[in-house]
């Protein structure tokens, strides 16, 4: 008499539910992802909205321009560190053509007070003159550029954002100029993290690829 194993497996509408539960998984996680990735996008627009409301705010108030303001050292004497820095009322933001990162307790140049000032004031969040953070890491920093050959930014006060990622990048030049990044208000430089400005625009796409290292976009204020 022959002893017959009996053999178990999946039947067919058993591994449909399988794949079926495996996709909704799947499509979940790429939403949610999808979701993360629109909400750092609402950041940065809100961001720059922010900033420049802060900035018209300012000048409005005290007639002068943050981190160039003559009399915030004699308005705000009792600052907790650092304390406050007056800039040199000449009309503009810092030198042209420099990029300099900015510390908690930097006091110049005139690119680190200008939110040092903002703060002072109230209008933006913070204590010291570092640079605010982007949502995706990089810095949000003021750049006066005087000089019309640095195509990455406009002529003019900048406000940039450092280490935003192509679509990112793209969205926000989309929002509020042309989505070109050697065109318009809105200009971007192609480089690792931080990447200075001060050069020439990156072409007249953004792009996608793991082997581009990220983007600077700056916005005349």
């Amino acid at each position: 008499m022959c002893n017959h194993k009996h053999q178990s497996g999946f039947t067919l509408v058993e591994l449909a539910i399988v794949l079926v539960i495996i996709g909704l998984l799947l499509g979940g996680v790429l939403k949610g992802q999808e979701m993360i990735e629109n909400g750092k996008i609402k950041n940065l627009q809100n961001d720059v909205k922010g900033v420049t409301a802060a900035y018209y705010a300012y000048r409005d108030r005290y007639n002068a321009i943050p981190g160039d303001d003559l009399r915030a050292a004699a308005r705000w004497t009792t600052a907790a560190a650092p304390v406050a820095t007056s800039g040199d009322g000449n009309g503009i933001v810092g030198v042209a053509g420099t990029w300099t990162a900015c510390g908690a307790s930097v006091l110049a140049p005139e690119t680190c007070t200008f939110m040092h000032h903002l703060r002072l004031a109230g209008l933006i969040t913070g204590i010291n003159s570092a640079d605010p953070t982007n949502a995706y890491g990089g810095a949000i920093r003021v750049q006066q550029n005087n000089l019309p050959a640095l195509t990455a930014m406009v002529v003019g006060l900048n406000l940039c954002f450092g280490s935003l990622p192509a679509k990112a990048a793209e969205a926000i030049d989309a929002s509020f100029d042309d989505g070109n990044p050697a065109t318009g208000n809105v200009r971007a430089a192609q480089g690792t993290n931080n990447f200075d400005p001060n050069t020439t625009a990156t072409g007249t796409n953004y792009v996608e690829s793991t082997a581009v290292p990220g983007y600077t976009v700056c916005k005349l204020l």
